[in-house]
């Protein structure tokens, strides 16, 4: 039998494996301008083991369109180059929680499209943001996103869908793990869901992951929260501006405001092993490699390390690939 976690007041039965000597999986979200060719020959110049990115334009409603034959390509030269995680990006224009009917069905249909596709490329999930409403209309945005997330992940695929929480912007239907709870427990099928954490968002919205002991408080609100459970990938971006300051402008890692110290913190807490890492940051091709030999290096464990406080079981989230003024001292926002 598989022990169960407590989302809220539901039940969510979870893994039994606790990954505090897995190593996490790190690669970046690469450009597809070569089509999907581009993305491992993209990764192996950057020495990503891991890769996100579009599969169709992000800027259009136009789904994806990714033959049998391309899709088992793209497989086979995952397998080759080692990419040990592939995950898809829902489009920019895909909002889960827009008060504008037309365009919340359209978001619906293109996340199904676009799941789909992760399923034929072998890919582990599709991240999808956790959405934004209209001014003063909370409790009908987060209606809007978890019927949009029940419907996307109604699709019944292996891959799965892992939402984003978003920086505290204005509207945002889940930038707190406190919110990320309630929109799950809102979705009736919500054992499909996993979780995205966005560094860069999470500083935004106000959580001190500047400091290692903000880090500590973050994850231990992830860990009583009861998603622990269900983080499967982390987009590992430096910020721009300050904690708190609900902007999300991303910086190469180690170079912002969160900086070496919060990384190697992050890199190194228990609930991140096992996880893919995925950097989104500015610059060329040799910022992006020089992103992710610095999160390698930040998240070797030291010797004799423990990898920090109380790890949980996660769900098995491995698909073989190929076979996105806070607190002050405080993990999270007040």
């Amino acid at each position: 039998m598989t022990p169960e976690r407590a989302v809220g007041q539901s039940r969510v039965t979870v893994g039994v494996a606790v990954r505090e000597t897995a190593t996490v999986i790190v690669g970046s979200h690469i450009r597809t301008r070569g089509g999907l060719p581009s993305v491992v020959t993209g990764a192996e110049a950057i020495g990503a083991e891991a890769v996100q990115f579009f599969a169709s334009n992000p800027r259009m409603w136009r789904p994806p369109a990714i033959a049998e034959d391309a899709a088992g390509a793209f497989r086979e030269d995952c397998r080759r180059a080692g990419i040990g995680s592939t995950y898809l990006h829902a489009p920019y224009l895909v909002n889960i929680a827009s008060p504008n009917p037309e365009f919340h069905r359209r978001s619906v249909e293109l996340s199904r499209a676009s799941l789909a596709a992760a399923e034929a490329l072998g890919a582990r999930g599709l991240v999808v943001h956790a959405g934004a409403g209209g001014p003063g209309e909370p409790a009908e945005a987060l209606a809007r996103a978890a019927a949009a997330l029940e419907k996307i992940a109604a699709l019944g695929t292996h891959a799965h869908v892992s939402v984003e929480l978003m920086a505290g912007s204005r509207g945002a239907v889940a930038s707190t793990v406190d919110e990320a709870v309630r929109l799950f427990e809102a979705v009736p099928n919500h054992e499909r869901l996993r979780l995205c954490l966005d560094t860069c968002h999470l500083f935004a919205a106000g959580y001190a992951l500047d400091e290692p002991d903000g880090v500590g408080e973050c994850f231990a609100e992830l860990q009583r929260s009861g998603l622990a459970s269900r983080l499967v990938l982390i987009h590992a971006n430096d910020a721009a501006f300050a904690r708190g300051s609900r902007r999300d402008r991303h910086a190469n890692v180690g170079q912002g405001e969160i900086g070496r110290v919060g990384f190697g913190a992050i890199l190194r807490r228990p609930e991140v092993r096992g996880c893919t890492v995925v950097c989104e940051t500015p610059g060329d091709e040799e910022a992006h490699r020089r992103d992710i030999a610095t999160l390698k290096d930040l998240a070797a464990p030291s010797p004799g390390a423990s990898g920090g406080d109380g790890g949980t079981p996660r769900p098995e989230a491995s698909r073989a690939s190929g076979a996105a003024p806070g607190a002050r001292g405080s993990g999270a926002p007040r």
